[in-house]
């Protein structure tokens, strides 16, 4: 056996300074000390005889011979766990860590979430909100939930479209009823409503809606979160732009209404992030499977 292995425990803490481009939260991440990282990086590079990282500011960059290196050990540690999940499948009970969008997290995915504990009362669920693609194969989330067409995913995992739906404007109904809406236009009267998430452009919409925008003599108000813009437009201030499935129920509470039934196309899709290999396999089936379920008895679009 080459001799070089000898220096797989100081790669384990290469792999993580890389990755994280700090040697205080790869040394929390690992649960040592930060001095403990340093001298086992400092021993690393006397040994390879070469510089694997350069400070910038508060960051440690790899050089170039660092970056080669981080490539194959990256590789290599996801081999060595794919192995290991695949001889230690963990039982179907219990706890699952889901990752989503806060907005699709409260308004669709929470409401609904005590149908699956009443089917599966042996597997307890934990949400943890974020927007982006979490690393499946070294975090603690075990399936995610996430917008977008365009998903970069690291090799070994797997995506499934769950949701795929237009884009709609909402706004209440003492709004509608005061502004007397006739055509798309009439919304550039009222205060647009957006946060700035890239899922709901107003331009894209109008521009679909085949209306001129004139931004100099548009009245917008950006808000911090889908749920903010949501409470505004029910306080009847304005227009927001949103989909069934994080608003619909809001509309049979007679809370919202579509001045114009005009959906942007392509819309918003929602998929379900995941790693085939998992350990919590079991668990991530049984969650992705009452998502499909869930999805398909409300007929929404697949």
């Amino acid at each position: 056996m080459d001799n070089r292995l000898r220096h797989l425990p100081s790669l384990r803490y290469f792999e993580a300074a890389a990755r994280l481009s700090s040697y205080s939260k790869a040394a929390e991440e690992l649960f040592v000390s930060q001095a403990a990282v340093s001298q086992q990086i400092r021993q690393l590079e006397e040994q390879l005889a070469c510089k694997l990282f350069i400070r910038k500011g508060r960051e440690m960059a790899l050089t170039h011979k660092g970056q080669t290196l981080l490539v194959h050990v990256s590789r290599g540690f996801s081999t060595i766990l794919s192995g290991l999940n695949q001889i230690q499948s963990e039982p179907l009970e219990g706890v699952l860590i889901v990752g989503s969008p806060p907005s699709f997290a409260s308004r669709w995915l929470l409401p609904r979430l005590w149908k699956f504990t009443v089917r599966h009362p042996e597997i307890p669920i934990k949400i943890l909100t974020r927007c982006d693609v979490p690393d499946l194969k070294r975090g603690e989330i075990d399936i995610a939930i996430v917008q977008g067409e365009d998903l970069c995913l690291e090799d070994g995992l797997t995506h499934e479209v769950l949701i795929n739906e237009p884009v709609y404007p909402y706004c209440s109904p003492q709004l509608a009823e005061s502004m007397k809406f006739s055509h798309p236009k009439d919304l550039l009267r009222c205060w647009l409503i957006y946060f700035d998430s890239g899922c709901f452009p107003w331009e894209s919409w109008f521009h679909q809606a085949n209306v001129s925008m004139e931004a100099n003599s548009i009245e917008w108000m950006e808000v911090g979160t889908f749920d903010m813009g949501l409470n505004t437009v029910m306080a009847g201030h304005g227009v927001c732009l949103a989909t069934d499935s994080l608003a619909g129920d809001l509309i049979d509470r007679g809370l919202l209404v579509k001045p114009f039934d005009i959906g942007m196309t392509p819309g918003v899709q929602v998929n379900l992030c995941l790693d085939p290999s998992s350990p919590r396999r079991n668990r991530i089936q049984a969650f992705s499977q009452w998502l499909h379920e869930e999805v398909s008895v409300e007929g929404e679009p697949l």
